[in-house]
């Protein structure tokens, strides 16, 4: 059990059977009245937030979030194949849980699963992935001063704007946070 006094960044939480991670708090100690703490809340199944006031003196049990590292292997369909690299277990997860969270990631490369009580919410890619461009115009000699961009396909099919000195065939690396280019390879 956690008291509201006790919340910090990142920490998950059960609230009458949801489970919500805390994404910002801040104890409010008014000149009149009782303290208590405002907090903005994620909903970590359906990625809603929320804000919400405790009293200090409540207590809420700590929701335990496993993340296991797991290698994606492919997709069939609308079920994505993740394979346990210790034990070689198999897990199939649907397009509603995966969302656009694999739209950076290759076959064969690791991703990071995210379970709470055997029941997968999330999947968390690399933060940084190298991925070659499939499609993109050609770039013009001189074009550069201006430090514009313009867009690009990878060979997982996502779009990237990349600047223009970047041509087709080059390995780029790419933010999985944002979706945004960094570099050249």
């Amino acid at each position: 059990m956690i008291s509201a006094g006790d919340f910090r960044n990142g920490v998950t939480i059960d609230i009458d059977g949801a489970i919500f991670q805390i994404v910002e708090f801040q104890h409010v100690k008014p000149g009149k009245g009782a303290a208590f703490v405002r907090t903005k809340l994620k909903n970590i199944i359906n990625g809603g937030v929320v804000e919400r006031t405790f009293r200090p003196t409540e207590k809420f049990p700590q929701a335990h979030i496993d993340r296991s590292d797991m290698q994606y292997l492919y997709n069939d369909g609308d079920l994505y194949y993740f394979m346990n690299v210790e034990n070689y277990e198999q897990v199939a997860l649907n397009t509603d849980t995966i969302g656009d969270s694999l739209k950076f990631v290759k076959e064969n490369e690791m991703c990071r699963v995210c379970s709470h009580a055997g029941n997968v919410f999330a999947v968390e890619p690399p933060l940084f992935v190298e991925l070659e461009i499939t499609e993109t115009e050609p770039g013009f000699k001189g074009d550069t001063a201006t430090g514009a961009s313009k867009p690009a396909i990878v060979e997982t099919g996502a779009q990237v704007s990349v600047p223009l000195f970047v041509n087709q065939g080059d390995v780029i690396k790419i933010d999985t946070r944002t979706g945004e280019y960094l570099s050249r390879v």
